[in-house]
């Protein structure tokens, strides 16, 4: 919910800095945290924080030399966090209203949310408040371990309301079959479906080569009326669910779900096929850079590669190490078109996305 816009300190940067600029003002701790990144068609505004010594100015400006100090209109947004504290004053131990999680994850009617040790005993009383602050919300989950193995699952606690995985989830004009618990799905890349969605070309090939549940496949199929999109996954409830998803959304002939490993599903059916391909794996995308360069088609195309990111490690260095797979599979990047921050995953770690045209 928007509360208010109002001038403050901050920051602009044109747009290709803008990713570097946000990563090193963050690991400098000059970000005012409780106002928003914001970006026109030309630049990126970072807010900063009150009272900054000046020798982390002069840090930022001596390594980011394009940007200017000035006062620009930030917006400040409430954050979920605030709402639970509203809703459990009086009702926990002061000490603890502090250690409250400060986001949450909304997938349909399911809210996700991460309970620190010190709330485990109060977990029920924070649920309760997630239930009355959401009143769209009728189950709540609490992450109850890492995101693990090759079908990237975790497992949940249900802390309160209807013991269910599943829920139907809208996301710009597509609704999705999710269930969490059996298939990977995050809400907060549903501004990152719509970006890749809106720049694809009619009359385009794409290969999703790691598909979940289909939100990149289907919105895409859903905003154009001429393309062919092959989505793959190797956990076989999540292509169940894309099944369900591609008829739910009636993009039956636009769509095929594919069960299997990537690798081997382009090396065997789709070799030189695509015109794009898209690579949303994070954490392993770089070991299947050379079979989405064979699904590209003999002139070329983009690959949209995501990867994880932090403040110690520059995104130069992913550039050139994707460049050089790249290049194992005898092609090489011809530009660079887009790389940016997609969601902060931890303090001080991102997804990050890269869109490279390959020949």
């Amino acid at each position: 919910m928007i509360l208010m816009q109002n001038e403050s300190g901050g920051i602009r940067v044109p747009k290709r800095l803008g990713q570097q600029a946000i990563v090193l003002a963050h690991k400098l701790g000059i970000v005012d945290h409780e106002l928003q990144v914001w970006r026109d068609n030309v630049f990126i505004y970072i807010p900063l924080a009150n009272s900054l010594p000046k020798e982390k100015l002069v840090s930022f400006k001596e390594q980011i030399k394009e940007c200017e100090f000035s006062h620009y209109p930030f917006t400040k947004q409430k954050k979920r966090g605030s709402s639970l504290i509203e809703f459990l004053e009086g009702k926990l131990p002061p000490h603890l209203l502090a250690s409250l999680p400060h986001a949450m994850d909304l997938i349909g009617d399911i809210a996700i949310i991460e309970i620190p040790v010190e709330l485990e005993q109060h977990k029920s009383l924070i649920g309760q408040a997630v239930l009355e602050a959401n009143k769209n919300v009728r189950t709540v989950l609490a992450k109850a371990g890492a995101i693990s193995g090759t079908y990237r699952l975790r497992e949940f606690d249900v802390i309160v309301g209807e013991p269910k995985t599943q829920a139907v989830h809208k996301e710009y004009g597509c609704q999705f079959y999710v269930d969490v618990a059996k298939a990977y799905f995050s809400p907060r890349l549903g501004h990152e479906h719509d970006r890749v969605a809106s720049i694809i070309k009619e009359g385009e090939t794409v290969v999703d080569m790691f598909s979940g549940v289909g939100p990149f496949a289907i919105q895409i199929a859903k905003v154009h009326q001429n393309v062919k999109v092959y989505a793959i996954d190797i956990n076989p409830d999540a292509v169940e669910l894309l099944r369900k998803n591609i008829r739910l959304n009636r993009v039956q002939y636009k769509v095929q779900a594919i069960l299997g490993d990537a690798s081997q599903i382009v090396k065997e059916h789709l070799p030189g096929v695509a015109d794009r391909v898209i690579m949303n794996l994070p954490e392993k995308a770089m070991e299947f850079v050379e079979a989405a360069c064979e699904a590209l088609k003999s002139g070329g195309g983009i690959i949209h590669f995501y990867f994880f990111t932090n403040a110690s490690e520059p995104l130069d260095n992913v550039k050139l190490r994707f460049a050089e797979r790249v290049e194992v599979s005898g092609r090489k990047v011809k530009k660079i078109l887009f790389s940016g921050l997609v969601r902060e995953t931890a303090p001080f770690e991102w997804q990050a996305a890269l869109d490279a045209e390959i020949i």
